[in-house]
C-alpha cells in the first residue's frame, strides 16, 4: 500500500513533531539529559505507532526519526542539545538539496512524487514546475539556516514553535502565495 499524498504531506511536517514536543516540557522542567531521553523514546515511539496503524513506515518517518535518534545519541554522549536540535535543520537542508538535484537530472522531484500517485498534469503546468522546484528548494534551504540558527541562538521553546508551527505555517502561506501566481500566469495565457 502506497502511502496517499496527504499521508506523505503529513509525515513530512508533523513526523518528529511530538518527540520535539517531549524534549522541549522535559528539558525545560527536568533539564538535558531526560528531555534528550523523552525525545527519543517519542521518536521510537512514532516508528511504533505508524507501524502499528499502518503495517508500514514510511521513509520520511525512519530518516526523520532515524537522524533524531543518532543526533539525540551524540547529544547524549556530549551532554548538549544542541545535535538534537539540529535535526530539523538538516533534514530541511537535504530536502533543498534533492529538490536541486532532481532538477539536475532533469526530473522534477514535485512532479515525479505526483505521477508516483497518479496525478497528470497539464503541460502548461508541468512546463513550470522547474521553477517551482527550484524555489521550494530555496524555501528549504532558507528554512534550514534559520533553524540552525534557532537550534544554537534560540530558547528550546522558540525553535520548537519554529519546527512545529512555524515551518507548516509559513510553508503552507507559500504554497497559497506558489498557487496564486501560477493561477494567474495561466489565467493571462488564456
Amino acid at each position: 500500500m502506497n502511502p496517499t499524498p496527504k499521508k506523505t504531506a503529513a509525515g513530512l511536517f508533523f513526523g518528529g513533531l511530538l518527540p520535539v514536543i517531549a524534549f522541549t516540557f522535559i528539558e525545560e522542567y527536568y533539564g538535558i539529559i531526560p528531555g534528550l531521553i523523552a525525545g527519543m523514546i517519542f521518536g521510537v515511539g512514532e516508528i511504533i505507532w505508524e507501524l502499528y496503524r499502518h503495517k508500514k513506515v514510511q521513509k520520511i518517518t525512519w530518516i526523520g526519526n532515524g537522524m533524531l535518534l543518532a543526533l539525540g545519541g551524540i547529544s547524549l554522549i556530549s551532554s548538549e542539545g544542541i545535535w538534537f536540535k539540529l535535526q530539523p535543520a538538516l533534514m530541511e537542508g537535504a530536502f533543498a538539496l534533492v529538490l536541486w538535484g532532481s532538477l539536475i537530472l532533469k526530473k522534477p522531484l514535485l512532479v515525479y512524487l505526483a505521477e508516483q500517485q497518479g496525478q497528470k498534469f497539464p503541460e502548461e503546468i508541468k512546463s513550470r514546475m522547474n521553477g517551482l522546484t527550484l524555489r521550494v528548494g530555496v524555501f528549504f534551504a532558507i528554512h534550514a539556516v534559520l533553524a540552525t540558527w534557532a537550534a544554537y541562538d534560540w530558547t528550546t521553546t522558540n525553535w520548537a514553535l519554529l519546527k512545529g508551527v512555524g515551518l507548516t505555517v509559513s510553508f503552507i502561506l507559500y504554497l497559497v502565495i506558489e498557487a496564486l501566481l501560477l493561477r494567474r500566469a495561466i489565467l493571462k495565457q488564456r
